[in-house]
């Protein structure tokens, strides 16, 4: 059933409260009849209620009450009930013509018309000063919770910071270099190790390309290893770095003398030089470690 905005103001003012008691009584009797009609009065409960449910309960202070028994009469006794006096009763066979006016169309339109603003201004006017009154509380609770009553206060919150100590600076470590040449020649390749980490780079500097199918292999020669230990292949390009050296002591790493063999493409397959060494060199200090300040 379609309903026109009459009745679904009339929906929308029962559930604020504030028809009158005949009004009240047309809305009951339609529920009473009609299904549809009281599932548009439903759902306008449903939509007030959620901004009702917002508002904390304030008990009015006692001169509120006070005024209003003064209104309905109950601080005073009420004066004695005065009956409206009967009209006089014309004489028997005498026929006063009646002096009703029936409402014109227009007068009707009016009528219905104003009744209509009247009720969706009370909806608007409600809703407007609820929503003004839920932005205003809002703010207070944002702004000045200590101005709400103890009940509508929010619950404090606890934020807990964790605060992070920068670290002590580490102290810088040693650097050793390593020149890398055949009987005292030009420099072939420059051997850099890190003292703290033991990750070296090797950068190709004089040493001549090896043949197709060849390639530079480093080696670590100690006297407290039973053979030269493979530090890998040195790639192609001028900078090869490898963190193969970890796994010595320092011992082994700073005494060692370091040795590129020429093997086949790829390393020798058997983890021992397949040919005499053509670049050696030893490692010196060349930045000492320090200790922080």
């Amino acid at each position: 059933m379609a309903y026109s905005e009459d009745h679904i103001a009339l929906a929308a003012e029962y559930a604020l409260g504030t028809l009158d008691a005949g009004e009240r009584a047309q809305v009951e009797t339609m529920m009473a009849v009609d299904k549809e009609f009281t599932a548009i009065v439903e759902a306008w409960e449903f939509k007030l209620a959620a901004l009702n449910q917002m508002v904390g309960s304030v008990e009015p202070r006692p001169y509120v009450w006070d005024n209003i028994r003064i209104a309905v009469g109950h601080a005073e006794p009420q004066a004695p009930l005065m009956l409206p006096k009967a009209p006089p009763v014309a004489a028997p066979g005498v026929i006063r013509p009646a002096a009703a006016v029936e409402p014109s169309a227009d007068a009707s339109s009016v009528i219905q018309m104003s009744g209509r603003i009247r009720r969706w201004r009370n909806v608007a006017t409600f809703t407007s000063a609820l929503a003004a009154a839920l932005v205003a509380m809002i703010g207070i609770q944002v702004l000045a919770p200590g101005m709400l009553p103890e009940g509508m206060r929010p619950a404090p919150r606890t934020q807990v910071v964790e605060v992070k100590t920068p670290s002590a600076p580490t102290a810088p470590s040693a650097q050793y270099v390593a020149v890398l040449q055949k009987d005292g020649g030009s420099p072939a390749f420059i051997l850099t190790v890190d003292g703290a980490t033991r990750n070296f780079t090797i950068r190709k500097v004089g040493a001549t390309a090896p043949d197709p199918g060849k390639s530079f292999e480093l080696w670590l020669i100690s006297d407290r290893l039973p053979q030269p230990r493979s530090l890998g292949v040195i790639g192609g390009g001028d900078f090869t770095a490898r963190p193969v050296l970890a796994s010595y002591d320092a011992g082994i790493v700073n005494g060692a003398t370091y040795a590129v063999t020429v093997e086949q493409a790829g390393g020798s397959p058997s983890g021992k030089p397949t040919s005499a060494p053509v670049y050696t060199g030893k490692l010196i200090e060349t930045v000492p470690a320090t200790a922080p300040k």
